[in-house]
């Protein structure tokens, strides 16, 4: 199904990329007679759109391109310019090619549920009635029925050389549409330090809050019952009695501080992740929330450890979000996996007009996305709904 969305996906981005070859060939045409000079600005405008909004459709499906700088727009600097070229070429291949594709990933289950569906029809079809691809006419129920092996042949060929009709189809923008070796990378190197500057940040917030926990709670229990047991000891044989009281008071003061440790250890990494994995983790998340919550979890492989502890607690501070701000009476949590791609949506029915601001804990949310070089996205107008997007890579 994956294949086939991506193939259907292609197909749409193939139909418009014929229409932007068609508009800067009648723009190549009209610049003979001066016109199309004032058409090639606004065709490469949308050919560079175009290019990047395939970027992005592969990205979901887990292929990564790096994007090179803003291309031009200018004609004369367009000419010379190889991202421009470049991205030309894709579109004359993907216009046909990944046309092509498209149009076999969109028809071929089409036609396996007519012919599936054959026998049904055949009886109050008309005479004339032929199988989806032309394949002759049934003329008695065993041709009918034989219609029905050609669908389970469709199937066949769609679960087989489906993914690698995908792959091919993506192809031609992997070579094409990512920067090449005369591209200034300047731009990816700087995301990847601030990605490396938010990683490091968010790592000493984690160790303050750690520090911060164990000093003002833990520790404090602890040299508590430490002064408890010292004053039982020096009670023991002059007041037996009060020193049975300090003994239980340092007992519960050493519960307290044992609790306050596994709470803290939980929030370094939570035992549940590795014990039942992150679907396990995130509905025991959505059971705990006060907004009622409801999980669809599709994971077809583990992802990395450090990658599932960010995922979950991005949904803990997500529900809490919700709980807290937004007066939802439903919150929904969807995880699924796209290629090499850990995809996290959150969505609430509640009043809208979330922001990073406002110690909402968006920022941290964020900082701990961009540590995996991942991306969010947040969508809150007001009056709702919110719907808060995640996408982190599976492996780092």
């Amino acid at each position: 199904m994956t294949a086939l969305g991506q193939l259907a996906g292609g197909l749409g981005t193939a139909l418009l990329a014929l229409v932007v070859l068609g508009w800067l060939a009648l723009s190549a045409v009209a610049c003979l007679v001066g016109v199309g000079l004032l058409m090639v600005p606004a065709a490469l405008r949308v050919l560079h759109a175009l290019a990047a909004r395939e970027r992005d459709r592969l990205a979901r499906h887990g292929f990564e391109i790096v994007a090179p700088d803003p291309p031009p727009v200018r004609l004369r600097s367009a000419v010379v310019d190889p991202t421009t070229r470049r991205e030309v070429g894709w579109l004359a291949v993907h216009a046909t090619y990944g046309l092509a594709l498209g149009l076999l990933g969109v028809l071929l289950p089409i036609a396996a549920v007519r012919d599936m569906a054959f026998p049904l029809l055949w009886p109050v079809a008309p005479d004339a009635t032929s199988t989806s691809l032309g394949f002759g006419t049934a003329h008695s129920w065993p041709q009918a029925a034989a219609v029905s092996l050609l669908g389970l042949g469709w199937i066949a060929v769609l679960l087989g050389f489906g993914p690698g009709m995908a792959r091919l189809q993506a192809r031609p923008a992997l070579r094409l549409l990512a920067a090449g070796p005369h591209a200034d990378l300047s731009l990816r190197i700087a995301e990847l330090t601030a990605t490396r500057a938010a990683a490091l940040d968010a790592h000493a917030t984690e160790l303050r809050r750690i520090e911060r926990s164990l000093h003002d709670g833990t520790q404090n229990r602890i040299v508590t019952v430490t002064l408890l047991l010292g004053a039982a000891r020096r009670m023991v044989t002059r007041d037996p009695a009060g020193a049975e009281e300090l003994l239980e008071r340092a007992q519960t003061a050493a519960e307290l501080a044992l609790a306050e440790l596994r709470v803290i250890a939980r929030g370094i990494l939570p035992p549940v992740l590795s014990e039942r994995g992150l679907a396990g983790a995130l509905s025991g998340l959505a059971v705990q929330s006060a907004v009622p919550c409801r999980i669809d979890v599709d994971l077809a492989q583990r992802c990395a450890a450090s990658v599932e502890a960010t995922a979950y607690f991005v949904v803990a501070e997500a529900l809490s979000n919700v709980a807290k701000h937004s007066a939802a009476t439903q919150a929904t949590v969807t995880v699924c996996v796209r290629g090499s791609r850990l995809l996290l949506r959150i969505e609430d029915n509640g009043r809208g007009g979330a922001g990073e601001a406002g110690g909402s804990g968006l920022t941290g949310i964020r900082r701990r996305v961009a540590a995996h070089d991942g991306s969010l996205r947040l969508t809150s107008p007001d009056g709702g709904p919110t719907v808060l997007e995640v996408d982190l890579p599976c492996g780092s």
